[in-house]
């Protein structure tokens, strides 16, 4: 394979930050967002006046409440930033579409160092009355005098707004076809808790056995509430730069190998050809056209989480086992533990770290290739890495290998 061509190759990732996370800091969403943007400058070794390029998901929004703290057009005015290049937006393949969006712009020469940022208030947003509280039709600050539109029209009147249910659609069919077990998807959510016992940052640290799971109350078949990420408050960002502009910076680049984006089902939720996976089998198979490296060479996964049977998804899609074998490869834990063939989610995940909608797991992957994870760092050098986020309809991954 010629490496010219995968346009990829000329970014790296070059520094990451990360504000406070909290359940409900109450702290300014702008605030968040400015404190981890000015991190993740800083831990690349630059100043405000070297970046020339911006990337967000999913700009700004105020529907459903707390899911956007901040838009492009809001960071660049903050910052006072001067850009060759810059764009926020919701249609994307997924929440790291807009790192890959970061990554072509650099390759084609728009921008040589491009901060990326995600910020919630999610948390806050929901305040007691819980998650039903920013829904459509929750009757909440998402839900008051709202007008079905699009997909919703056809969800909302059967009470289905939230992604838990329609994710769920897929989980079931998966365990109908290849008999996966709520005790095998358990332990994406076990192996998050311990990991996340380890992380500072992680919203839930407690430990939490196989029995705790299986009795916690059940949100929508087959998920149960520790199947379900935690909304929180928070932002993380990075530093998306051209390689050969970032060689004498902080840290060793982390070079972006190869990219997943394609989606060559429908764009649905409920309409996919086959319920047993989802638009992450387009990306992944996409991904691995693009490198010579293949899943026996990936250290380290780091895949969304927003429901746990996503995270079995991903695992599929990216042939570290084949279709239907996810629930007997995480069964027990081994594999997927810090110190297993493929550590897996090691800051916790959405499910105990905190939903930070995909950046999370980028720069949990950046903090353990650069062997910056602290307590969790994983007991072996990892020289490539996989990252992955999205679901349903809307999916990316990512390849890194460091420099």
């Amino acid at each position: 394979m010629d490496a010219n061509e995968i346009i990829e190759r000329r970014a790296c990732v070059s520094g990451v930050g990360q504000s406070d996370i909290g359940r409900r800091l109450g702290r300014d969403p702008m605030e968040l967002t400015l404190d981890a943007c000015l991190a993740a400058i800083d831990h690349a070794g630059l100043t405000v006046a070297d970046i020339d390029g911006l990337s967000t998901y999913p700009g700004p929004m105020t529907t459903p409440a707390g899911f956007s703290a901040a838009g492009a057009y809001d960071v660049i005015d903050a910052l006072r930033l001067n850009v060759g290049w810059y764009q926020g937006g919701l249609e994307t393949s997924g929440q790291l579409g807009s790192v890959i969006n970061a990554c072509l712009a650099v390759a084609s020469g728009l921008a040589n160092h491009v901060l990326c940022f995600r910020s919630v208030f999610e948390g806050s947003a929901q305040g007691a009355q819980g998650r039903s509280a920013v829904m459509p039709g929750g009757g909440g600050g998402g839900g008051g005098g709202f007008k079905a539109s699009g997909f919703m029209e056809w969800n909302l009147p059967f009470s289905a707004p939230s992604a838990a249910i329609w994710i769920a659609m897929f989980a079931q069919r998966h365990f109908h076809l290849y008999g996966t077990t709520r005790e095998q998807m358990a332990w994406i959510a076990l192996n998050g808790r311990r990991n996340a016992a380890l992380n500072p940052k992680g919203i839930y640290r407690d430990p939490m056995s196989l029995d705790d799971y299986l009795n916690a109350r059940t949100i929508t078949t087959p998920f149960c509430l520790y199947d379900c990420d935690v909304p929180c408050d928070g932002a993380t960002a990075f530093v998306i730069s051209r390689v050969d502009r970032a060689k004498d910076l902080r840290n060793p680049p982390l070079r972006i190998e190869a990219v997943g984006s394609a989606l060559r089902g429908r764009p649905s939720w409920d309409q996919f050809d086959d319920l047993s996976t989802m638009a992450n089998r387009d990306a992944a198979a996409q991904l691995w056209t693009r490198t010579d490296l293949s899943p026996a060479d990936v250290q380290m996964l780091q895949a969304y989480d927003g429901f746990s049977f996503i995270t079995m998804s991903w695992i599929e899609a990216l042939g570290f086992c084949d279709l239907g074998e996810s629930g007997p490869f995480v069964e027990g834990g081994e594999r997927i533990a810090r110190d297993g063939v493929l550590p897996l989610n090691t800051h916790g995940g959405q499910l105990s770290a905190g939903r930070l909608h995909g950046y999370g797991f980028l720069h949990e992957a950046a903090l353990q290739m650069w062997g910056q994870a602290g307590e969790r760092q994983i007991p072996r050098d990892v020289e490539v890495g996989a990252v992955a986020a999205g679901g349903g309809n809307t999916c990316g991954c990512l390849l890194l290998v460091r420099d």
